[in-house]
């Protein structure tokens, strides 16, 4: 059908940095397709209906559109077997962890007024800073699991690793001076940081202008 595989992808979000990132990892070189969220291509919609990001449309046709399947793909048929060091189950549960119960506090800290009717854990309605309480849980989780073996799954980075910290990423922005002044996590926040300063990360974070129909191709690589 083609000859690269087909990545759509959003630059600030999450799913799609994650997905960016273990394709390039694993050496993987992909057409990037940037998209506006509020515009979506129907190129996108008609391999992918429901609409998110990111979505891999492999030369055979198959549509991968899941970040973290996107990931296990390309460490799979990609050449970074490092990432794949710690076991698949730990892994998995730790991922989960991250994409169920801290994405859903993390949204609705960072975006209190899209769940005006919404009860915190303690109670309390549209009430952003209990809303970081229930986000610190997991990173509490990460503070504790960096200070015994300095990665999430011993002394290298591995796939937990690069899936969870976009999210971590997230949630430092929104209330980054609190963050930086006063958040009682110094392993999570070097950790953090060795990762956005690492050349990788600035490498799929590079801006593209948004993807329409006979643009030229932009190669992820």
């Amino acid at each position: 059908m083609f000859s690269l595989p087909i990545l759509y992808s959003f630059r600030r979000c999450p799913y799609a940095m994650r997905a960016r990132l273990a394709l390039v990892a694993a050496g993987h070189e992909v057409e990037l397709r940037e998209i506006l969220l509020r515009d979506k291509p129907k190129a996108m919609l008609d391999v992918s209906p429901k609409g998110t990001v990111p979505v891999l449309v492999l030369p055979d046709g198959t549509v991968v559109d899941e970040s973290y399947d996107v990931m296990k793909w390309a460490l799979k048929y990609g050449n970074n077997a490092d990432w794949l060091a710690a076991g698949e189950q730990d892994t998995d549960e730790l991922v989960d962890e991250c994409d169920d119960l801290f994405k859903r506090a993390l949204d609705r800290y960072k975006y209190p007024n899209r769940y005006p009717d919404e009860a915190t854990p303690q109670g309390a309605r549209n009430c952003d800073w209990e809303w970081r309480g229930a986000c610190e849980v997991f990173i509490r989780t990460l503070e504790k699991r960096l200070s015994r073996t300095g990665y999430l799954f011993g002394k290298k980075p591995t796939l937990a690793d690069y899936a969870i910290f976009p999210f971590v990423r997230q949630f430092a922005m929104t209330e980054a001076d609190w963050w930086h002044d006063e958040a009682p996590y110094p392993k999570v926040k070097k950790w953090l940081m060795d990762f956005l300063d690492s050349d990788l990360f600035k490498h799929v974070m590079v801006r593209h202008d948004p993807w329409s129909e006979g643009d030229a191709t932009i190669l992820l690589k």
